[in-house]
């Protein structure tokens, strides 16, 4: 099987603080990742270690102090904000630990709503039936076309997971960031979780990047990443 083109997605010598009132807390100091297209790479690290920053770094959800984001040899962290906005949209598909889904929207209508977003209202309605068949074959391979029209508070947490999951490769992004996507599970439910991220990864190679601080939940990726206090401690590649 062919070796995937590397240096697809790049974090080059990162450096990101927040503030505690006057005072300058860093998170990231210098670091560096390259990841793979097709990869699925877990970074991991204890709460505090900056690995969630990191995700958002390269999701653009946030902006480094210092060092640079590159996507297929381009800089991407430097462009007018409308143009992240539509990376965003585009290439990258986001899962948080908390499913951010609208309570007000049914199952299918949560899963819409990136491509409601990427489109005007006119586009939206006259290609609505491409997008309502688009986001229905999303929830078919996360088996839940038995909850499409339930509400989030009518689901479980597995349940919410797999929904957050279809609503971000609705779009077809070419990467799946997911910050602790089993961390609001059971081992069995989040077991169940992995499982679907390793076949979407195996089946349509997917480029995954997951943050997590579970090492026995890391070891089903392909590569590890570790940090700590903001630095790269080392790469390991799994078992």
């Amino acid at each position: 099987m062919p070796k995937p083109a590397s240096d697809y997605l790049v974090a080059q010598a990162l450096d990101k603080s927040y503030h505690k009132g006057q005072h300058p807390v860093p998170v990231l100091r210098g670091v560096d990742v390259r990841i793979n297209k097709g990869e699925f790479l877990s970074i991991v690290g204890q709460s505090g270690s900056g690995k969630s920053t990191l995700l958002h770094l390269l999701g653009l959800l946030d902006l480094p102090d210092l060092g640079r984001v590159m996507l297929q040899g381009s800089r991407i962290d430097d462009l007018p904000s409308a143009t992240r906005d539509e990376l965003r949209n585009r290439v990258f598909g986001f899962v948080f630990q908390f499913y951010h889904l609208l309570p007000e929207l049914t199952l299918l209508e949560n899963v819409l709503a990136p491509l409601m977003i990427r489109c005007s209202a006119m586009e939206y309605w006259r290609r609505r039936r491409e997008f309502h068949d688009s986001a229905s074959e999303m929830i078919e391979q996360v088996g839940l076309s038995h909850r499409v029209r339930h509400r989030p508070s009518e689901l479980s947490g597995g349940e919410m997971q797999r929904a957050a999951i279809a609503r971000a490769l609705v779009g077809r992004p070419e990467v799946l960031l997911a910050d602790e996507p089993t961390g609001n599970l059971d081992a069995h439910t989040g077991g169940e979780i992995m499982a679907l991220l390793t076949k979407l990864n195996a089946d349509q190679q997917l480029t995954i990047v997951m943050v997590t601080h579970d090492d026995s939940i890391a070891g089903q990726a392909e590569r590890i990443v570790r940090l700590r206090e903001g630095r790269l401690q080392s790469l390991d590649e799994a078992a």
